[in-house]
Order: structure tokens, then C-alpha cells, then sequence
């Protein structure tokens, strides 16, 4: 816990170097440019599909008319593209955290380590080809778990927590992962990542958490329109930050152990201690020492004649 706890602060103050800062817009630009063209290309044909779902749907016609009847009757025009700005967030989340895993986790990791530790090795136990394998791998698995769970969002308690959950397991095992490819070879990643398992989830479910705010800026850009085109950047940039946060308290948090894994001594295992043998008088004699003589300690080695 006294580790969690340190390298949550010291990863908080390094958001503030001008570093970080400055390295937190190359993502931003990759991200909102991306947005931009996809919506560009897609947004109108989306809300509109997404629209004419809502009026063929013979059972929200019910909720309709409630909401006309309670002088909400312009809310069915907000309805459409807040669905399509919630289904695009997952998206979103997911290349903001690549993005952030491939342009700023190594750079940020070194900074981390070039700080505090100095003298750390680096033993290049992941390969890039095997750093893409994994988030590949990761990716669909939280995307799959996503798709089984999506039932499970009806109840407003799970509707909270299974994207916390998947969203930190998934930032937990491609952070987990870069921030040690580097410095660890394969046999202390697969000790540390079994060893600080809980630890790591909880952090990724923590920094999934810090994730969700961002939700409330895409929430006010459908609901105020002529805010629509600033308040998308900035909840893009408010993703890349928490994932920069995030690549930082793992790197603390994992460079720290890693340092305390090669400082742990070598387990020497003796198969099996021998007691002594109490020097025999006749061995003692054959040496000229005298056999009550404490510091005689000798076995009795001659070999047997044959016969």
C-alpha cells in the first residue's frame, strides 16, 4: 500500500512538468484530427440512422408522448446524437489509450526512470512485435467482455462498475506491459505483474474511474451545440491526460518494484547439512593428536584393505 500510495503522488507531481504537458497534445492532435474526419465523414448519416431507429420504434412512442406531455417535446432531437456520441466513446477511450501507450509511455517511462533510477538496467524483455501482439490480444478481450456484459448495463449499479472494471484491466495489462518492456526481461515481468496483480488491477480500475469524467464534457457538447466543437477537443485531451497519469503511476509504482525484486538476495539452498562425525581415537592416534583434545575434529576416513 505504501508504494501505491507513493508513486499515486509522485506520478500526480510529474503531470505538472512541462514534459508531460507538452508531450499530452501529440496524441490530442492525432485523436481530435481522427474525430474530426470521421465525423466529417459519418456524423449526419449516424444521427440520422440513429434517428429514424427512435421513430420506428413503436415502443418509445410511449415515451414520447410522456415527454411532450410534460413540455419536453424538443428532447427527442437531443436523444439521437447522444446515442451516437456514447456509442463512439468507447472508441474514443480505446485510441486515446493506444495512442498514449505507443507516443508517450516509452517517453515517459525513461523520464520516470532517468530521475530515480539511474542506475537501473535495461534487460529488453518485450519486443515491439510482442508489445503489439499483447495489445491486440488485450483489446479484444475487453472489447469481447464489453459485448457479453452490455445486457448487465440495465442495472444501475453493474452499468457503473463493469466499465470500470474492463477499462482497468485493459489500461492495467498494456500499461503493466510497456512501462516493463523496456527494463525487465520476461522472467521479472511475469514475476512482478503475478506478484502486484491486485495492486495493478486497482490501479487501472482507479484510473478507469478518472476516465468517466470526460463522459460529462461529450454529455454538455450534444446538449450545447455551439460548445460542441471545443468541449470534444478538451474531453479528448481529458482522456490523454489520465491515461498520461496512468502511464506515469505504473511507471513508479513498477520501476520501484522491479529495483526491489534485484535488491532481494539470492536464496542459496543448501540441499542438505552433513552434522559432524565425532573423531574416531583411532584416527586421532594415527595423526599424533591427542583424542580428547576438543579441536580434533577428524573422521575417520581410512579405507577398508581388502581382504
Amino acid at each position: 500500500m505504501k508504494l501505491l500510495i507513493d508513486s499515486f503522488w509522485r506520478a500526480a507531481m510529474y503531470c505538472l512538468y512541462p514534459r508531460v504537458i507538452g508531450l499530452s497534445f501529440l496524441p490530442l492532435v492525432l485523436i481530435v484530427a481522427l474525430s474530426w474526419l470521421l465525423g466529417y465523414l459519418y456524423w449526419d448519416t449516424a444521427v440520422t440512422g440513429v434517428r429514424a431507429w427512435l421513430d420506428a420504434s413503436s415502443w418509445l412512442t410511449v415515451v414520447w408522448r410522456w415527454l411532450e406531455g410534460i413540455g419536453l417535446p424538443d428532447l427527442k432531437t437531443v436523444v439521437a446524437p447522444l446515442m451516437v456520441i456514447f456509442s463512439v466513446t468507447p472508441l474514443v477511450v480505446v485510441a486515446s489509450l493506444l495512442a498514449v501507450s505507443f507516443l508517450m509511455t516509452p517517453s515517459l517511462t525513461r523520464l520516470v526512470a532517468d530521475r530515480r533510477f539511474v542506475g537501473l538496467q535495461r534487460k529488453h524483455g518485450g519486443s515491439l512485435l510482442f508489445s503489439l501482439w499483447w495489445t491486440f490480444l488485450s483489446l479484444l478481450l475487453a472489447l469481447g467482455a464489453l459485448l457479453l456484459t452490455l445486457p448487465m448495463w440495465l442495472v444501475p449499479p453493474l452499468a457503473m462498475l463493469l466499465p470500470a472494471l474492463i477499462w482497468g484491466w485493459l489500461t492495467y495489462r498494456i500499461m503493466a506491459f510497456d512501462v516493463l518492456a523496456e527494463f525487465a526481461s520476461a522472467d521479472e515481468r511475469h514475476t512482478l505483474m503475478a506478484r502486484h496483480r491486485m495492486s495493478l488491477l486497482g490501479m487501472g480500475v482507479i484510473t478507469g474511474l478518472m476516465g468517466a469524467a470526460p463522459s460529462l464534457v461529450w454529455a454538455s457538447g450534444a446538449l450545447f451545440a455551439a460548445a460542441f466543437v471545443i468541449l470534444v477537443p478538451v474531453a479528448i485531451w481529458i482522456y490523454t491526460l489520465v491515461f498520461a497519469f496512468s502511464s506515469l503511476w505504473f511507471a513508479h509504482f513498477a520501476l520501484a518494484a522491479l529495483q526491489a525484486l534485484r535488491a532481494e538476495p539470492l536464496n542459496a539452498v543448501v540441499d542438505e547439512v552433513l552434522s559432524a562425525v565425532p573423531p574416531s581415537p583411532h584416527a586421532t592416534a594415527k595423526l599424533g593428536m591427542d583424542p580428547n583434545d576438543p579441536s580434533a575434529d577428524v573422521t575417520d576416513v581410512e579405507p577398508r584393505r581388502a581382504n
